[in-house]
């Protein structure tokens, strides 16, 4: 353990001591999680509210990671210029700074210097990462642009700048779509009550309500949020958890007698959320069970999504999309989530609000455990899980999560509690298989599943033509790097001539660390691919890779080869970044400008993405073959790649097919390597190139059309124009009224 130290820094901007290091076991639980060994640098000076300016000296190996918590808010340091890392953040009022750094990094802190600044100078500084990015895709612009004009309209332009740079950026202007596209008019309310009116099977809702000393200003905003529902086949079924204020007692007693569908229980000793839900549930009667925290409030329509999608559909749990409010109503931070997705499921509760179980189920299941409290929702979606197949989202926001202080809302390490109840829940649903781990974020966990025996063999395919100043540095990277062993190296020869790289693939031949397969055709990434597992390959696995790769952790062959022999699992693809370290590939998401792109392409590393994305395992639609890990069965069954696309698009079409064979396609960040984009063959920067890119785009549309522009590991409410996972304007919702 390092020495406690005082560094004090005197310039002519303020002066901040960073004191470290504080020992992560000792950690205030709402900064650091023990098990993630931290060291944390409290930064202590004189710095009031507002915006600043943070000049933080690193010193030690360039790319490691570090996080700025300004009370619990954590920021991402973005990576140092000539050792100094440069981030505009706002202070509030009595926040404490620290610096949190891996314990078994060599990273050091040295100068830290604060700079106020001026709210105009904070806005277009945090705006600068978006004008960058928009001129590299300028397509994006127009969309953007008239984003900018209504906050302009709206007065309101400083604000959502601000807003960019944050966590939640890209929904820097929820408020203005909100009120476009998800509020209800009265013609919208009129519709819906007709239409629930006649809906050819009608279902009873049972919202169950346990309550426990909440502000009473926010409970009765929850009960008014649901008898002001326009669907009218519910009951409340209200728990009260031996609350301590009589007014708490009077408002349920009266909401009671106002309305006969409100049923309420009080319970005389506190059981906590999971017992007070559990005597909910003893009133209920209806066909479904809604969980609705005592804070919190339904929109208006929620009930009626619900009971439209189970009239059409016979599921057992549906779940809808979310968003916060604070206390004066405003909204923010929505949650668009994709459909069904058990891999996202399992690095995180991405189910969340709004969640309609079939009480016939959760009563086989013996209703909310003990024990999980804080998570007990989280643990019956698993279990839920693993006993039907019949889930269903709907893409709306019906529910509105209260953010204030001291909500898991607000600030996700509130309940430390609940994160080890979650991980019990993870560790019992996956059992044996897997072992659980801590996540990178707060709340959000990593599987790691075990691999039979040895594990089988893998054989790893590189195409090459020429460009040995490439090649090297993939292969040798590969040899020495990579600490799965059982593999064999294929390099395929397209047409090489370069002396220099003939005379390299005869030496790793000679070596032994490769065997060279020669393909004597024009270039043809489908067909040399194809052509190597065919008369090459002699693995159980097949492994896809470019020539300009390069390997910088030795876990990522193993991390892919370990999801892709789970049962259900088919295409694995990789976490790729640019050599700056910026994300290239997260995923493929079906449908961006026309085609397909990749999740949170330009993200720095180390940067959450939407939701936790871009640091968690998920199940996505398509991978790239830059680096692609499946079974060779899986491979032949799916007749390989289409050598009708010969550059592009050859993944999205294989790993449709193999979706369309009922496996799940997966991307994990835990395999991460370095892509030299495009260095042998260069950009699609030519007139033939161009006409055969818009052939390859234009083919298939013809033949996915339908699945490009509904991707379920997306959703329709954000963009097909960015990667960024920016709103949609207007959003691709089908309406289950007229």
């Amino acid at each position: 353990m390092l020495e406690d130290l005082q560094r004090t820094i005197r310039r002519t901007a303020r002066v901040l001591t960073a004191v470290s290091p504080i020992p992560s076991q000792r950690a205030d639980p709402a900064l650091a999680r023990p098990a993630e060994r931290l060291r944390l640098f409290e930064l202590r000076g004189e710095l009031g509210a507002g915006w600043h300016e943070l000049a933080v000296e690193l010193r030690g190996p360039a790319g490691e990671p570090v996080r700025l918590l300004v009370g619990t808010t954590p920021y991402l340091l973005p990576a140092a210029t000539k050792g100094r890392a440069v981030l505009i953040v706002d202070v509030p009022p009595g926040a404490k700074l620290h610096l949190e750094i891996a314990d078994d990094s060599s990273m050091d802190v040295g100068a830290v210097v604060a700079r106020e600044v001026s709210r105009t100078e904070a806005a277009l500084r945090r705006a600068a990462p978006t004008v960058l990015r928009r001129l590299r895709e300028p397509w994006t612009i127009p969309a953007a642009s008239l984003k900018i004009l209504r906050a302009a309209w709206a007065g309101e332009v400083l604000a959502r700048l601000l807003q960019r740079g944050s966590g939640d950026a890209q929904q820097a202007f929820y408020p203005e779509w909100h009120a476009r596209f998800g509020a209800l008019r009265e013609a919208d309310r009129k519709a819906i009550r007709s239409a629930a009116a006649t809906l050819p099977r009608r279902v009873r809702f049972s919202v169950l309500l346990p309550v426990h000393d909440p502000p009473e200003e926010f409970l009765a905003r929850a009960i008014g949020s649901v008898r002001e529902q326009l669907y009218p086949d519910w009951e409340l079924c209200i728990a009260d958890d031996a609350s301590t204020s009589p007014r708490v007692r009077r408002l349920l007693e009266e909401a009671a007698k106002e309305d006969s569908r409100i049923r309420v229980t009080f319970r005389e000793q506190t059981g906590h959320i999971s017992v007070a839900s559990n005597s909910a549930l003893a009133l209920a009667t209806g066909d479904f069970v809604v969980s609705l925290d005592h804070d919190d409030e339904l929109a208006e329509h929620a009930l009626f999504l619900l009971a439209s999608a189970a009239a059409d559909a016979d599921a057992d749990l549906l779940y809808t999309d979310e968003d916060k409010i604070d206390e004066r109503g405003r909204l923010s931070s929505p949650f668009f989530k994709p459909d069904w997705n058990p891999d996202l499921l399992l690095s995180q509760n991405y189910v969340g609000h709004l969640c309609a179980v079939r009480r016939s189920l959760l009563l086989e299941m013996g209703g909310f455990r003990e024990g999980f409290e804080g998570s007990q929702d989280y643990d019956m979606v698993l279990r839920a899980a693993s006993r039907t197949t019949r889930i269903r989202h709907l893409s709306f926001v019906a529910y509105h999560w209260r953010s204030i202080a001291g909500s898991t809302a607000r600030d996700a390490t509130a309940k430390p509690y609940a994160e080890a109840a979650a991980r019990r829940a993870l560790e019992e649903h996956v059992g044996a298989s897997a072992s659980v781990e801590p996540g990178p974020l707060p709340t959000t966990y990593r599987v790691r599943w075990r691999m039979p025996g040895d594990g089988p063999l893998v054989s790893l395919i590189v195409p090459t033509r020429d460009a040995r100043a490439v090649l090297e540095p993939c292969i040798e990277s590969l040899l020495a790097r990579t600490g799965y062993r059982r593999f064999e190296l294929i390099v395929v020869d397209n047409q090489s001539t370069e002396r220099s790289t003939l005379d390299y693939l005869s030496a790793l031949e000679e070596r032994r660390a490769a065997r060279v397969a020669r393909f004597d055709a024009p270039f043809n990434f489908s067909a040399i691919n194809n052509f190597a597992v065919r008369e090459a390959a002699r693995g159980e696995v097949i492994g896809l890779l470019n020539n300009d790769l390069e390997i910088v952790e030795p876990g990522w062959l193993e991390e892919m080869l370990s999801q892709a022999l789970r049962p259900g699992i088919g295409a694995v693809g990789a976490r790729l970044l640019y050599p700056d370290g910026s994300l290239q590939h997260g995923g493929i998401l079906l449908g961006i400008s026309g085609a397909a792109g990749h999740e949170h392409k330009f993200l720095p590393r180390g940067a959450p993405g939407y939701f936790g994305r871009a640091q968690l395992v998920h199940d996505v639609s398509a991978v790239t073959a830059a680096c692609l890990v499946v079974r060779r069965e899986t491979y032949l069954r799916v007749g390989g790649l289409d050598e009708s696309f010969a550059v592009a698009f050859n993944d999205v079409d294989f790993c449709l097919r193999v979706r369309a064979l009922g496996l799940r396609n997966l991307w994990t960040p835990f395999a991460t390597l370095v892509h030299h984009e495009s260095k042998t063959r260069g950009q699609e920067d030519t007139p033939s190139k161009k006409a055969r890119f818009e052939d390859e785009k234009r083919r298939l549309n013809d033949r996915w059309g339908d699945a490009l522009r509904s991707d379920p590991a997306y959703n329709p409410n954000l963009s097909l124009d960015a990667e960024d996972f920016s709103l949609a304007w207007p959003p691709r919702v089908r309406k289950p009224w007229p």
